[in-house]
């Protein structure tokens, strides 16, 4: 095979401008399981090689040689390579044109390794014009860099990412490493007094106001804390929170205090000391108040309910007099289940953790709009 020509090279961007496009219509092509850990944000899937192909490829690539592993690639890029780029056409709204694409990849592979990587060398991408479309693997090597000469060979003005998913991680480190923190207040309070409700509700009314440490991880932060919801990766965590963290904040942050994790999410060391350093609003609210709000919170979903028969389990061997909690989530007792972990278990390990803090208000949370109004006026009234 005859090598590229200088003008066939792979135009790449680099992260910092494609996430400065919210026009940019991203396509990773890393495999599933890569793709679901974390990815640029509002990326699409298509998926050069599944679990099992990249699992092949990598093990050929250290124990055998890269030779082997390109040759093994080869043969499962032609196998898929329809079904890739039908996927690339209707992310890209691009419709590709008739061709033997199995037939392509094998003209544009046949010179081997070194051929394709020097065919495919990244050059800075110039004018990529409205919605450009950006392909990617993990560090932008030769796994994106042939799928985007391929595309562009059939028409479409695909770009690649310098760097790939490693460049998008390592700007994400960054940010969340580097991050000033304006004044900060923290919601607090005892476990169903409605912290993630009234934080939620000051967002609403005042948009982008708050931090959301929770809804970034998935996780309310309790050995219950995943029912009902999708806990993310730490990658995940990160990167949800390095997009809030650059989208800003109006001269000042609201939080709900949280201890060092949320659920298996590590807090970066900024907004951790943010926390630490806060202004610490107290939420209060009766018992029969905080046994609805984690009612409707944790018994809402009929199919959470046998993840958290299981972590009923273990919270029960953490009680005094290990409590039958799973029998009498069974028996209907939900409300009683609830009150009698607010008492055993979650209010001493609450007043435990939350001694020598000081508050500087005090708000009934009972009515969550009326707690959020009255939270966003004194913050606001403090300059």
């Amino acid at each position: 095979m005859t090598p590229q020509t200088p003008a066939e090279t792979v135009p790449v961007l680099e992260i910092e401008a494609v996430l400065a496009r919210p026009d940019a219509r991203v396509i990773d092509l890393r495999s599933p399981a890569e793709f679901a850990a974390d990815h640029v944000p509002g990326a699409r899937n298509a998926h050069l090689f599944d679990d099992a192909g990249r699992a092949l490829v990598g093990w050929l690539y250290k124990q055998a040689s890269p030779g082997a592993a390109f040759d093994e690639g080869r043969k499962l890029v032609t196998d898929r390579v329809d079904a890739l780029v039908a996927e690339i056409g209707r992310t890209a709204g691009w419709a590709p044109p008739e061709a033997n694409l199995a037939a392509l990849v094998n003209e544009m592979t046949s010179g081997g390794i070194e051929v394709m990587e020097s065919s495919s060398a990244p050059m800075p991408a110039e004018d990529v014009g409205a919605d450009p479309v950006v392909l990617h693997c993990w560090r932008g090597g030769l796994r994106s860099r042939s799928v985007v000469a391929l595309v562009r060979r059939l028409g479409l003005n695909a770009v690649g990412l310098r760097g790939g998913y490693k460049a998008y991680r390592t700007l994400v480190m960054e940010q969340l490493e580097t991050w000033q923190a304006p004044p900060a207040f923290v919601l607090r309070g005892l476990t169903g007094v409605g912290k993630t409700l009234v934080l939620r509700e000051i967002e609403r009314i005042r948009p982008a106001l708050t931090l959301d440490l929770e809804g970034c991880a998935g996780h309310r932060s309790s050995l219950l804390g995943m029912v009902g919801l999708e806990p993310v990766s730490q990658k995940a965590f990160d990167s949800r929170m390095a997009e809030r963290l650059r989208a800003g904040f109006p001269g000042r942050v609201v939080l709900e205090g949280e201890s060092r994790k949320v659920g298996d999410s590590v807090i970066c060391g900024p907004v951790w000391r943010a926390m630490r350093g806060a202004t610490n609003v107290l939420l209060s609210a009766p018992t029969e108040v905080r046994v609805r709000v984690l009612m409707d919170d944790y018994l809402e979903d009929p199919s959470a309910r046998e993840l958290l028969r299981t972590q009923l389990r273990t919270v029960a061997e953490r009680m005094p007099g290990r409590p039958e909690l799973v029998q009498m989530l069974d028996g209907g007792q939900e409300a009683e289940l609830v009150e009698l972990l607010l008492k055993d278990y979650y209010d001493p390990l609450y007043r435990h953790s939350e001694k020598g803090k000081t508050y500087a208000l005090e708000v009934d949370a009972s009515d969550v709009p009326q707690a959020a109004e009255r939270i966003v006026s004194w913050i606001e009234s403090q300059g």
